[in-house]
């Protein structure tokens, strides 16, 4: 009877883990350096839309 909550509490500390991995590999961590006069100086990203707003590239 006790190994069925501990196997669940492994599940779940197991997944815990590979979302926080998820998460912080995730689109939304990249930062750009660098100054922009247009879109077209911005980095293309993977799934991820660069523009240039006030100067500095931003996601958005």
């Amino acid at each position: 009877m006790v190994q069925t909550p501990k196997l669940v509490y492994v599940i779940v500390l197991l997944l815990s883990i590979f979302l926080g991995m998820t998460i912080c590999n995730s689109s939304f961590s990249h930062f750009f350096e660098g100054a922009c006069k247009s879109d077209k100086d911005c980095p293309k990203l993977h799934r991820s839309n660069v523009r240039c707003r006030k100067g500095q590239c931003v996601q958005i």
